[in-house]
């Protein structure tokens, strides 16, 4: 909590102009918004919701969203899950529908769609390259392990 608020004061003394996700933490309207995107992104969320909750218009918040964090609300809850959804695959052994589930999609198809489009290549293409990052990261640690003069 303290971060955050250090986040905020630290912004709000820099250009009004800063676009990201930093701003829209200095920005109350909007940082409500985001935190209700990520305490709940398996949510069906609409745009009147997230209005609601950072207590604007529909079509306020959908311009002031966009301005402030660079995308659309429903780009960034889309790119938000994939990203959770990536670190899961490369994390854990859940399987593929678990996670689908987890994020709010219906159904494995839907979900791989949404994760090629965000993150560039299909899930099970996403763990096999991360497998293999992983597999040389291991290798790294031990051959540095064997000789730790490099």
């Amino acid at each position: 909590m303290m971060l955050v608020q250090a986040l905020r004061l630290h912004l709000r003394e820099g250009t009004p102009t800063r676009v990201g996700w930093l701003a829209a933490l200095a920005n109350g309207q909007m940082s409500r918004a985001l935190a209700a995107i990520h305490a709940d992104p398996a949510r069906r969320w609409a745009l009147q919701d997230l209005a609601a909750t950072a207590g604007m218009s529909r079509s306020t918040f959908a311009l002031r969203f966009r301005e402030t964090v660079g995308e659309t609300p429903m780009d960034y809850i889309a790119r938000w899950r994939m990203l959770l959804a990536a670190d899961r695959l490369s994390n854990t052994d859940e399987p593929l529908t678990a996670i689908a589930l987890s994020l709010g999609y219906e159904s494995e198809s839907a979900f791989s769609t949404a994760f090629k489009r965000v993150i560039g290549c299909s899930p099970r293409e996403h763990c096999r390259r991360m497998g293999t990052a992983a597999s040389d990261a291991r290798s790294v640690r031990a051959a540095v392990r064997a000789d730790p003069r490099g």
